[in-house]
């Protein structure tokens, strides 16, 4: 397979490199970041983008689409906090106009800028994903808060269903879903973490094997769905 993965920079975005390189049926991983690092693996080809600049995804993916076609793609990008200004909701008086456009700037534009300029190079019978949260579902809110995480969530849910519709009329067996990997032990999740269950709370690595193994395990017929890291559905 040919793989790639944006968003490689983070926690679970660079385990899930590595665990596309741990496998014998992958052939190549473009992994994606800010920086452009990536691991000291032949078969991984680093490259920059920056998910608040259009111009910077089309030239990756066009990049990426000159080798050919893309058989697995992962967008493993989003932000929860960045203090001063960006932190969750406890209250809708704590809503602000800058931080919402922030969240959604980088995840759901920013994303949904991914898909447009990548699916188009997909393979015939690939696959495409966007981590998503289970905050993100409608029908599984009942605390409330953390109103532009959550909001910007179920906007890149409707992205990623509204893709699978369309990508089904040129590729009856392709499957774009988007993936809830649990609380994983990243800088993302780290301040919210004290009434987490140790049992609950994931590695990196084993959040990006279990999610890999969900996403390769998927049926054409499970496209436009919103799935968990144990493979089960998620109410929208």
């Amino acid at each position: 397979m040919r793989c790639a993965v944006f968003g490689a920079g983070g926690g679970i975005g660079a385990a899930m490199v590595r665990a596309l390189l741990a496998r014998e049926d992958v052939a190549r991983v473009y992994a994606g970041s800010r920086s452009g690092a990536g691991p000291g693996d032949t078969r991984c080809i680093p490259f920059r983008f920056d998910l608040l600049d259009e111009d910077s995804i089309r030239t990756a993916a066009e990049g990426i689409a000159g080798d050919g076609p893309l058989d697995l793609v992962v967008v493993a990008t989003g932000i929860l906090q960045d203090l001063p200004t960006v932190r969750p909701e406890r209250s809708w008086s704590a809503t602000d106009p800058e931080a919402f456009a922030k969240v959604f700037a980088l995840n759901a534009t920013g994303p949904a800028m991914i898909g447009k300029h990548v699916l188009p190079h997909l393979a015939k019978g690939g696959r495409f994903a966007a981590l998503s949260a289970r905050v993100g579902s409608i029908g599984d809110n009942r605390l409330g808060g953390w109103h532009a995480y959550r909001a910007s969530k179920a906007a890149l849910n409707m992205i990623v269903r509204n893709f699978a519709i369309e990508l089904r009329r040129r590729d009856a067996g392709a499957v774009a879903v988007v993936l809830h990997p649990g609380t994983v032990d990243t800088g993302l999740s780290r301040p919210f973490q004290n009434n987490v269950a140790k049992k609950t709370l994931f590695d990196a690595d084993r959040a990006a094997s279990q999610l890999l193994s969900v996403l390769v395990g998927l049926r054409p017929a499970d496209t436009g769905g919103f799935f968990a890291w144990d493979g089960s559905p998620i109410d929208w």
